[in-house]
């Protein structure tokens, strides 16, 4: 197909207005590379690098081109091709491999960013002008990270000192350990496995927790495998894919374990990468069959409250004015996993709470994992257009369902100077602080 529908929800075309930045462009090269009538050099790598992996051209393309896919297997043969400066090399390796997989090394960074945030030492760092050294992007992200955790999921719910219990059982890589928590009461609606991601369980803890905390509401039991690890998403966007195929077969044998009905996620973009485990370990005979019943059971928090839960118990409707929202799509959630109308619905269940349509929620933030890090000229073009929309919508908080996008609408609040009229904040936070119980 080269009917040009993906171009206008192209987030880099719209700013640059080149073919080559289009969804249809990069499908071009990609296509000229591999019949071989183009070199794969600098150029083709650059507009292969400035795709946002926003897949907003998929739901608009009549054909269903899986876009996503082609960028994904464009890069993994760019980084098999790479000789890669020797620093680089050791970074990738550093956080790829030795770090985002291991849970117990997550913490440990979790616990080393919070003593540096509550010692002195990030106030002492500011003040010294060492900051400075850093690019200007940096030190935006820097002032707005949330504050980190060494605990996780499972050890902040053990200090709420609510009911929980643990489970052994043997899968096909021997005993796996899980905590169960049941439901708040009544009958239970179904077994749900909570993905608990890498960064989000050190950087937003509290939301894992939150998630916890609606999901029992909800009558759901829920289950934590100790032995999941990363979902594998930042490895496959980076073209290391072999990398993430392994990740996923870890979480196949965490979840399939755990016997569950539903794996939950509170992270689009993880739960996208989820949701692909059929396609990811589509050659892989051994683990086909099991990628499939996993990325059926891959639910959004969103959807497993609104769909299948039984209704929260919000806290009454204080008086006064409304409290005024507005939902920022995360661009996987929307345009992989295909959730729109849920997160929609449950902020509009919470009483005293007035949803204002934000004009162009669907198109991206500019966060997209990491690309506000490898790209940031474009992410704050992108992230600065959106603001201007985030402005007119007058709400007091911008809510998302990605901590990518939540730290990218908290850069966009800062950059707009618009810190004392509103903040972002995750569904899922926004949705518990308005919960009759708050235990």
């Amino acid at each position: 197909m080269r009917c040009g529908f993906c171009q206008t929800a192209c987030p880099t075309f719209n700013e640059t207005g080149l073919e080559a930045a289009s969804p249809r462009g990069r499908i071009a090269l990609m296509k000229a590379v591999a019949d071989g009538f183009m070199e794969p050099d600098a150029r083709f790598k650059e507009q292969m690098d400035l795709c946002l992996g926003c897949r907003a051209c998929e739901p608009a393309c009549p054909s269903d081109v899986k876009y996503g896919q082609l960028i994904e297997q464009a890069r993994e043969s760019i980084a098999a091709e790479t000789d890669y400066a020797p620093n680089v090399k050791a970074i990738r390796t550093l956080f790829m491999e030795r770090l985002f997989p291991h849970h117990g090394r997550m913490r440990l960074l979790g616990g080393m960013l919070k003593l540096y945030q509550r010692s002195g030492m990030q106030k002492l760092a500011r003040m010294s002008g060492v900051m400075r050294l850093l690019p200007e992007h940096m030190r935006q992200m820097e002032a707005i990270l949330p504050e980190a955790s060494a605990d996780g999921v499972i050890r902040a719910w053990a200090k709420l000192g609510l009911p929980a219990a643990w489970e052994t059982t043997n899968g096909s890589g021997g005993s796996r350990r899980m905590l169960v928590i049941p439901p708040a009461g009544g009958a239970t609606r179904a077994r749900v496995g909570l993905f608990r991601g890498c960064i989000m369980d050190v950087l937003f803890t509290s939301t894992n927790v939150n998630t916890v905390r609606l999901l029992r509401e909800a009558g759901y039991e829920v289950v934590i495998p100790t032995s999941q690890t990363c979902c594998g998403a930042l490895h496959a966007h980076a073209g290391e894919t072999a990398s993430a195929r392994r990740l996923a077969r870890e979480n196949l044998d965490a979840f399939g374990a755990a016997g569950v009905d539903f794996v939950a996620s509170n992270a689009g973009g993880c739960g996208a990468s989820l949701k692909e485990y059929d396609h990811l370990l589509h050659g892989d005979e051994s683990a086909a069959d099991a990628a499939r019943d996993f990325a059926r059971k891959v639910r959004d928090v969103a959807e497993l409250l609104v769909e299948h839960g039984r209704p929260l118990l919000p806290a009454p409707e204080t008086t006064g004015a409304p409290l005024v929202v507005t939902y920022q799509d995360s661009c996987h959630l929307r345009n992989v996993m295909r959730v729109q109308q849920q997160p929609r619905t449950l902020l509009q269940s919470r009483p005293g709470v007035r949803l204002n349509e934000l004009q162009g929620a669907d198109r991206c933030c500019g966060s997209a994992g990491i690309y506000n890090l490898t790209q940031p000229q474009m992410s704050a073009d992108v992230l600065d257009h959106k603001m201007e929309h985030v402005e007119q919508t007058e709400a007091e908080y911008v809510v998302t369902t990605n901590p990518g996008c939540l730290l990218q609408m908290k850069w966009g609040i800062e950059r707009a100077g618009l810190g004392e009229r509103m903040k972002a904040v995750h569904l899922v936070d926004f949705m518990a602080e308005g919960l009759v119980r708050k235990s």
